[in-house]
């Protein structure tokens, strides 16, 4: 399928200086997209340096095979299974990984992908096509109190029970199959008085649903242990988020890595194994980062990003 619309990589220049990248190094870009930080970082490697990067879209997948550097490895995986793949690949350790957890413009602008609020289209929001259920499917069979909860939970919306109670209703007069009709569903169940200014009433509907289909919040915290694991010492984690529920999770991560608890007086361990536990393994990098005024003015969909950096200060 021909690209839709030309992806414009947020915090480019800040997320791969981040990296305080070496040369020779071997680097992960656990979210590829359209490969705006893998070209920017294979740009700075050098002959012996390594890439290896993850994408679930098949799409993104295509673009990065078509890369043709021996330096780059392109993964059609979730970023969740990097130690494991990573083992496959014969890497033992790594000097830098980058995720960026946004979604491309061109999945945002393909009608046939069913992430867009503003386009008719398929229900689909898979971010792989190729498996798993798709939008219109758990639409359809999901429990008025599931739905309530997903759309709660995951897209912080206060009118969810409205939102869920005209689904079901809408669903029993005809099945919910294009991104129009769940759109106007969810405009109607929400009050014109209560709407934010300059943003469509469907928007946290869609998102939470994209966000509770492909597990997200679960992948990134299934995959933040794995990158700090796999990281050598000095190696830096580079997280560009897009949402607070994303964002909360790194910022607590890096916090407890930096900060591991104190283990309370008079605990019965021995010595080797109360410096195992009570020793960080993470130094926090500078303050969290956002996009600047002129980023934002050229490309709105940047105003929600905010990064965060950690180092691997203790690999025993």
């Amino acid at each position: 399928m021909a690209e839709v619309g030309k992806h414009t990589t947020v915090l480019l220049q800040e997320a791969v200086e981040a990296l305080a990248l070496k040369p020779d190094g071997i680097y992960v870009d656990g979210t590829f997209g359209r490969g705006g930080h893998s070209r920017l970082i294979l740009e700075r490697l050098g002959r012996s340096g390594r890439l290896i990067a993850f994408d679930r879209d098949p799409a993104a997948c295509a673009v990065g095979r078509n890369f043709g550097d021996e330096r780059f490895c392109m993964v059609h995986s979730s970023y969740s299974r990097l130690q494991e793949v990573l083992r496959q690949l014969n890497v033992g350790q790594v000097d830098g990984v980058l995720l960026d957890l946004g979604v491309s413009s061109p999945q945002l602008e393909d009608a046939a992908r069913g992430f867009s609020f503003s386009m008719e289209g398929p229900l689909d929001m898979r971010m792989d096509t190729t498996e798993g259920q798709t939008a219109g499917q758990w639409l359809a069979s999901a429990s008025e109190v599931q739905l309530e909860e997903v759309i709660k939970e995951y897209g912080e919306e206060r009118f969810a029970k409205q939102i869920a109670r005209a689904i079901v209703k809408a669903r029993a007069r005809q099945p919910l199959v294009t991104t129009g009709q769940l759109a106007a569903i969810v405009a109607a169940a929400i009050p014109a008085r209560s709407r934010e200014p300059k943003q469509n009433p469907a928007t946290r509907t869609f998102q939470a649903i994209r966000i509770y289909l492909n597990q997200e919040l679960e992948r990134l915290s299934l995959a933040l242990p794995q990158c700090v694991e796999m990281l050598k010492t000095g190696g830096r984690l580079v997280i560009i988020s897009f949402h607070s529920l994303e964002d909360r999770i790194v910022k607590r991560f890096i916090r407890e890595g930096a900060n591991p608890d104190k283990l309370p007086k008079h605990l019965p361990l021995r010595a080797d194994e109360v410096r195992r536990f009570s020793r960080a393994n993470l130094q926090r990098v500078g303050k969290a980062v956002r996009p600047g005024v002129a980023e934002i003015e050229c490309n709105p969909r940047a105003r929600s990003a905010i990064m965060r950096v950690a180092e691997r200060i203790n690999t025993t």
